[in-house]
């Protein structure tokens, strides 16, 4: 009714307007009359579905409940569904029970497990096979071992177990700790100061023919400094009267038997394992699932993950599916030993066999080194 009066009003006029003009006030008027005929509320209320823009308000959950239409609440207190009346439960929640979307931090950032004090440590002996032990072991999904020789209870005990602890490597609960350094063996106060760190730390020597161990000592030595003197001069006082020279490292390190005399003050010798050096090269993986075994790991690491390297002379691991190459020992391993005088090795084996003998009867195994 008020369009009819409108047009019968702007009617007369009509004569002085452009066709244009005509056409936009009359679209002008009609959405004026659309308006008043048909408010937003109205049609809103009478649609198929009476309240989905309320659901959408109440999906963005409280952060959003000021954008509600008073005509949105009204309805929906007038006549709430299940859904909405378990929605409208859930805001009243306590804010401790109700879930907050967090940004999460990059996966690159992400730093999984602790660092720990290592549950075992092979202590020693150089050039026994430490580094192929740990080499080997590691690749157990239950292991993690620090890459390098920490030194810490020999030269860096002064600065304290929380920087030990900084050279570990991230461990979860269920993975041991592991490092390596093979000087431990032979000196005096690392048992004392093991055992302050833990009692129940697990020990494992690498042990290998005396003779032969220091041979491969003084090769390896001679290979850093070529104007060492000969091994018979650092081996012998008097080689003509058979009197060795203990004070030389590569020969005290071979008095295995004096060595565990000390360690057993701290340890006993069930906490102790001994690797055959021998046995290393020839069956990795009998010495490997003994190691394992000591550990309390699962056999994992099998024949199957070794071959050996005959040109080297030495066992390798087989590549695994990600590498294009399988994985040595470096250069400095399975070197060719300095050819030594027979007799000077005769006088050797005579000197160590007494200790050799002790030794076997201390950890209850003959290792055959005659």
């Amino acid at each position: 009714m008020a369009c009819v009066l409108l047009f019968s009003r702007i009617l007369p006029f009509s004569h002085r307007l452009t066709r244009t003009s005509i056409c936009l006030l009359s679209i002008f008027l009609s959405y004026l009359c659309y308006c008043a005929l048909f408010p937003a509320d109205t049609v809103m209320q009478k649609s198929g579905d009476p309240t989905p823009s309320c659901q959408r308000v109440l999906a963005d959950g409280a952060k959003r409940r000021i954008q509600k239409s008073p005509s949105c609440v009204l309805q929906l207190e007038a006549r709430p569904s299940s859904v909405e009346a378990s929605r409208l439960k859930s805001d009243q929640r306590p804010l401790s029970t109700l879930h907050v979307d967090t940004p999460s931090p990059p996966m690159g950032n992400l730093k999984f497990g602790n660092k720990k004090l290592p549950n075992a440590i092979i202590v020693g002996v150089k050039k026994g096979g430490t580094r192929a032990v740990l080499e080997f072991i590691r690749i157990h999904p239950d292991v993690r071992a620090a890459g390098t020789e920490t030194h810490f209870f020999d030269r860096n005990y002064d600065r304290g177990l929380e920087w030990y602890r900084g050279l570990m490597p991230r461990t979860l609960e269920s993975q041991l700790t592991m490092e390596k350094t093979p000087s431990y063996f032979v000196t005096k106060e690392t048992p004392q100061r093991i055992s302050a760190m833990s009692r129940d730390a697990k020990l494992i020597v690498v042990v290998r023919d005396p003779v032969t161990r220091a041979i491969s000592d003084y090769t390896q030595t001679l290979s850093k400094t070529p104007d060492l003197p000969s091994f018979q001069d650092l081996a012998f006082r008097n080689q003509s009267l058979g009197i060795v020279d203990t004070s030389w490292n590569a020969i005290r390190i071979g008095l295995y038997a004096l060595h565990l005399e000390n360690w057993l003050r701290y340890f006993p010798l069930a906490q102790i394992h001994f690797v055959s050096g021998e046995r290393l090269i020839t069956d990795p993986a009998g010495e490997l699932a003994r190691v394992q075994d000591f550990l309390g790991l699962k056999r994992i690491v099998t024949d199957k993950h070794f071959y050996f390297n005959r040109t080297k002379g030495f066992p390798c691991l087989k590549k695994p599916e990600s590498s294009g190459s399988p994985r040595c020992l470096g250069k400095s391993k399975g070197r060719t030993h300095v050819q030594i005088d027979r007799d000077a090795i005769e006088q050797l084996r005579d000197f160590y066999r007494p200790y050799n003998v002790k030794f076997y009867e201390m950890v209850g195994h003959d290792f055959k080194w005659e």
